[in-house]
């Protein structure tokens, strides 16, 4: 390359001889910025979600390759974020993929002193059977002669990290499964 073609590849250069005075259009390209590609350009599909940090409820593009998520990204649509994403909600990628990403559920039985490791299933399904037995166990008809359907066999106390939607589903869940006791950490 001769001297006058490498002064002419100066991108301050070629800022001022193309037009392009904010320098964001050619000026600002080179052989290499040409040659990349997106990171996100290999995904299969993208599937729009929500930073579960904090309450806030930035948008997120959620990239997928696979069944594997790939990239995590700020929605551009979002009215709330715009895009954007705290350094906790850009690494977010690792509550999906890194390697300390908890799988199984660390369970002490009643009485035990010996922590055991149980896969997420059968937690899930402990969890439910407890649900469905303390509802049964606690339910009340009536009391003092008036119908009260409800159970006092369980309680419900949320995070603030869920938002408004989160927590409206919930409220309709326990509600409906006749908990009284519902509240949220926020309100606390």
């Amino acid at each position: 390359m001769g001297p006058r073609r490498w002064i002419e590849s100066w991108p301050v250069l070629r800022q001022f001889t193309d037009g392009d005075r904010t320098g964001r259009g050619a000026a600002a390209k080179s052989r290499v910025s040409e040659s990349l590609t997106p990171r996100t350009s290999g995904a299969d599909k993208v599937v729009k979600s929500i930073c579960p940090y904090c309450a806030v409820g930035c948008a997120q593009n959620v990239y997928v390759k696979d069944g594997e998520v790939t990239h995590i990204e700020g929605d551009p649509d979002s009215p709330v974020s715009r895009g954007r994403l705290c350094p906790k909600g850009s690494a977010s990628l690792q509550l999906t993929t890194g390697p300390a990403r908890e799988d199984r559920v660390l369970y002490r039985r009643p009485y035990g002193t010996e922590w055991e490791s149980l896969d997420l299933d059968t937690a899930m399904d402990m969890i439910a059977d407890r649900v469905l037995d303390a509802r049964e166990h606690g339910w009340q008809s009536e009391v003092d002669g008036l119908v009260t359907n409800r159970t006092l066999g369980f309680a419900h106390l949320g995070g603030a990290t869920l938002d408004n939607e989160e927590n409206y589903l919930l409220k309709k869940l326990y509600t409906a499964l006749g908990a009284v006791q519902i509240e949220n950490q926020a309100r606390i």
